[in-house]
């Protein structure tokens, strides 16, 4: 026995790219490729660089906000007036310190999900939808590859930035060992440094990790919105139309060309024949065009109308079959004869010519 396949069942697998259109509506929809360790790490470098440059300015209202707390406000009387003046200020010192790291983590955040996405508004994306609460979906997501996936990665990340900051706390041993014997000062000095330079050794390594991250991203999104050869198919169809209305379309234009082409008809000075098969309308104006212009043009059927219609409205006829072939194949509607066919042309519109100065 034989068993049959179900080629519609192949057809449904998702094996082919994703069109531009489909990329499209799904960047509409807020599904793009994105890492979201691409915006942790920038937020790290940039607040960490920003403890480099701005940590001893950092350090130094903090010290300032201390000692006059020390100074003036131990003996400070408080009633309400006092307190709300004291946490304005407070707030004040408190803003101008932590401004510069608020602003650097919100610049990190947005350049890092420019680099990644670009200008991308889509609201779609915050719509109630009751599958985000769903309990079962929910079970879903938490127990899946991709969670198994994410746990993996969370693991490696906690792992190994656990061994660069060990590395640089064996590296700077001697002189932790050696605090005691430093000011307070400069003990607060070092633990600052040091901790920067793990901050910083840190974020580099997750920024290295996270372009992998990313990578890996893309790939999981674009397997994610392959389409079948079905689906292909279908937005092929839908992008060009139906067929049979395309049919339908192309033949109402073609209609349309020949009711104008017909109008032109009884305007031309001679219609040139084969006699039945071709029939060619050309119209001379001296002065106006620097040759005669094919208005009207046509075979078998369409030919015997031409020559219908010119009779009807006293256009001349005249037989000459290698000419009206010629200037079939060679001129289409609104092209002026070719060179090589001027002097043909102009011996049967010279007879045209003598022919109504006899009538």
């Amino acid at each position: 026995m034989y068993i049959k396949p179900d080629l519609q069942f192949f057809s449904q697998e998702k094996t082919e790219q994703a069109t531009p259109k489909k990329k499209l509506d799904s960047r509409r929809k807020g599904q793009v490729a994105k890492s979201t360790d691409v915006n942790t790490a920038f937020i790290l470098v940039f607040v960490f660089l920003c403890l480099w440059f701005a940590g001893s300015f950092a350090a130094a209202e903090i010290f300032t906000i201390g000692q006059y707390t020390f100074t003036n406000l131990l003996t400070l009387e408080l009633t309400p007036g006092n307190v709300e003046a004291l946490f304005l200020d407070l707030l004040k010192q408190v803003a101008v310190i932590t401004g510069p790291f608020m602003a650097a983590a919100v610049l990190a955040a947005v350049l890092g999900n420019y680099l990644q996405v670009g200008f991308l508004f889509a609201p779609e994306t915050i719509k109630l939808k009751l599958s985000k609460i769903n309990p079962i979906s929910g079970f879903k997501r938490i127990y899946s590859v991709r969670a198994l996936v994410e746990f993996l990665k969370s693991m490696l990340k906690i792992t190994l930035v656990g061994l660069v900051t060990f590395a640089v706390i064996l590296f700077a041993m001697d002189d932790i060992l050696k605090l005691s014997l430093y000011s307070v000062g400069d003990s607060v000095r070092f633990v600052g440094n040091l901790t920067i330079i793990m901050g910083l050794a840190a974020a580099f390594l997750l920024v290295f990790l996270s372009i992998l991250d990313y990578l890996y991203q893309k790939y999981d999104h674009e397997k994610n919105i392959r389409m079948s050869k079905q689906e292909v198919k279908d937005e092929h169809k839908k992008a060009e139309g139906d067929p049979l209305i395309r049919s339908r379309v192309k033949e109402k234009q073609r209609q349309l060309a020949t009711s104008r082409m017909m109008q032109e008809v009884p305007k031309a000075d001679v219609i040139i024949t084969n006699p039945t098969h071709y029939a060619i309308a050309l119209k001379y104006e001296e002065g106006r065009m620097g040759a005669p212009v094919v208005t009207a043009r046509g075979v078998d059927f369409v030919a015997l109308k031409l020559i219908g219609i010119a009779k009807h409205n006293q256009v001349p006829t005249v037989e000459n079959r290698p000419l009206a072939r010629a200037l079939y194949g060679r001129a289409e509607i609104g092209d002026q004869v070719p060179e090589e066919l001027f002097k043909a042309v102009a011996e049967v519109l010279a007879y045209v010519y003598r022919l109504e100065k006899k009538v």
